[in-house]
């Protein structure tokens, strides 16, 4: 099983993020994921914040082998734009877009004028979106009159069919069960503690089941919090600052899941983790990491060693 890794919070320019990616590439990394559809950072006003689709289009052209993702927000999104946005993808690069969505969270974004409905409503609308994807990537013509998505006789083409897999990160009841509905992977939007995360993984076996569907076609994947090097406490509180969407997660429950130490031990970890959380794709979570502690950590955790 090969690792993916993940440079987040903004915190790399656009030359280091290119050069970060083509290391993780030659070392072996199986995909590389980046910032995604986040417009501003309240706590850094002045960083660079890049536009999450044009940094994983370039990202794409400039590498060979890596997959790379980055995370979709429905508020952002026209369904029938982003089906002939990521199908172009795929036609560039076949094979090594990743695609990840969800419903996000940023108030901040509605300085952009985007709309932020109530939870429930952006859950909604992602399900209409959903459905619409997958019928424009089969190549069908398409007409949708729904609350949220409207198309008249829309088409994609290229299609790429079922080449492109989608998931859907989510980890409450409404959103596991579009999941089971329409994703490829599971992206576990949880904090890294396997009770929780099995708890919700009994949630969406359920929801499989309502479905017609076995739980076990799903791909399952997730951030892993690593600092090689560090240590226990010096980690949890990287982890504080960086997660703060899961305050209420008590350190008792969080400080295990986290992979800190030298390198050995954190591979062990890693694989360990990996198997417990019953993961096909595990992600290092390198977020806020400067370049040079960011290299260190891609050579400790590569997967040749």
């Amino acid at each position: 099983m090969r690792p993916a890794v993940y440079f987040g919070w903004h915190v790399h320019p656009w030359e280091e993020l290119l050069d970060l990616v083509r290391r993780a590439e030659a070392l072996g990394f199986a995909a590389a994921f980046v910032d995604g559809d986040v417009t501003m950072l309240a706590a850094r006003p002045d960083a660079d914040c890049l536009d999450g689709w044009t940094v994983t289009t370039a990202l794409l052209t400039a590498t060979e082998h890596i997959s790379i993702g980055s995370v979709r927000l429905v508020h952002h999104w026209n369904a029938a734009r982003l089906a002939q946005a990521a199908a172009t993808a795929e036609r560039i690069a076949p094979g090594r877009l990743r695609v990840v969505v969800t419903i996000g969270d940023w108030e901040i974004d509605t300085r952009f004028g985007l709309p932020m409905p109530p939870v429930g409503e952006r859950v909604a609308w992602l399900g209409e979106s959903l459905e619409a994807l997958r019928a424009l990537w089969a190549g069908d013509t398409v007409t949708r009159r729904g609350s949220h998505v409207q198309l008249d006789r829309a088409r994609v083409r290229p299609a790429p069919g079922a080449a492109l897999e989608i998931a859907v990160a989510a980890g409450r009841p409404r959103m596991l069960d579009l999941v089971a509905r329409h994703a490829g992977v599971w992206e576990v939007s949880l904090p890294p503690v396997p009770a929780r995360v099995a708890a919700a993984a009994d949630q969406l076996a359920a929801a499989c089941v309502r479905r017609g569907r076995d739980p076990a076609e799903l791909g399952r994947s997730m951030l892993l919090f690593a600092r090689p090097g560090a240590s226990a406490a010096h980690a949890l509180a990287e982890y504080r600052c960086l997660n703060p969407w899961f305050a209420d997660v008590p350190d008792s429950e969080i400080a295990p899941g986290l992979v800190s130490g030298d390198p050995s031990s954190c591979r062990e970890q890693l694989h360990d983790m990996a198997r417990t959380l019953g993961l096909t794709l595990p992600v290092i979570d390198a977020s806020g990491l400067a370049a040079e502690p960011t290299r260190r950590l891609l050579e400790a955790l590569a997967p040749a060693k």
